[in-house]
């Protein structure tokens, strides 16, 4: 039988087998689920209370085991595959409405729509609420990257979206800013990484020693996020 804790925003699910065992123990297998192995005599609340209090290490060990599932399919927009959202991984579930929206519950990302068997109007509107929130984090994303460039004399500059199939982001001779709306799927730090790569280049905008050494000079350890974002939209 399944059961599920709240964990912040995240709903852990696990499932849980009786032994003879003394003492409880929590699994995180490879396919991301969770098992406890209970003594007998272990009521459901005190599973419960352990596994809030081991919640912060099971979340580690599935985001560790994450890396190394396969890659999500080619999209259906159809319930039951992943979609991700800031480097999360969200189940999509389409139901039946008369007033199309989108939110977030927990582990879920929940698509009303009109026809739920239109995978066209899911993929729509699931598209406008992906735009609607990497307008709003994007912007954010140069407001705080530009302190960082407090000795440059940077301006802010003009930030468009637009979907582009071989880059990240792009800037233009005239101080604009342009960010692919997938990059929303990634974590936050992958965001303001593509960011600081794109303000760097306002100052300096070749990849030559400069722009490398300012890029260093204000996110020391960019690699990583350049990693990780290649891995979530891989």
């Amino acid at each position: 039988m399944g059961h599920a804790v709240r964990y912040g925003t995240t709903v852990i699910r696990y499932s849980v087998s009786i032994s003879d065992r003394k003492t409880l123990a929590i699994e995180v297998h490879p396919d991301l689920s969770v098992r406890v192995v209970a003594p007998r005599g272990s009521t459901q609340k005190d599973i419960r209370e352990r596994i809030l209090r081991r919640a912060k290490w099971i979340r580690k060990h599935q985001r560790y085991f994450e890396e190394f599932l396969p890659r999500t399919p080619k999209r259906e927009y159809v319930s039951g595959e992943s979609h991700h959202y800031l480097g999360r991984r969200y189940v999509l579930r389409v139901r039946k409405s008369d007033k199309p929206s989108v939110r977030l519950r927990g582990s879920e990302l929940i698509v009303l729509v009109g026809k739920p068997n239109d995978a066209a109007s899911v993929k729509l509107l699931l598209a406008g609420w992906y735009y609607k929130h990497a307008q709003t984090r994007f912007e954010q994303s140069v407001k705080d990257s530009l302190s960082k460039f407090k000795n440059y004399q940077l301006e802010r500059p003009l930030l468009i979206i637009r979907r582009m199939s071989r880059r990240w982001g792009s800037c233009t001779p005239s101080g604009k800013i342009i960010l692919n709306p997938e990059i929303i799927k990634a974590p936050g730090k992958c965001i303001d990484y593509v960011v600081t790569h794109e303000l760097c280049h306002l100052i300096h905008p070749n990849h030559g020693r400069a722009f490398h050494e300012l890029q260093d000079k204000v996110m020391p350890g960019w690699e990583k996020w350049k990693q990780k974002l290649e891995r979530t939209l891989s």
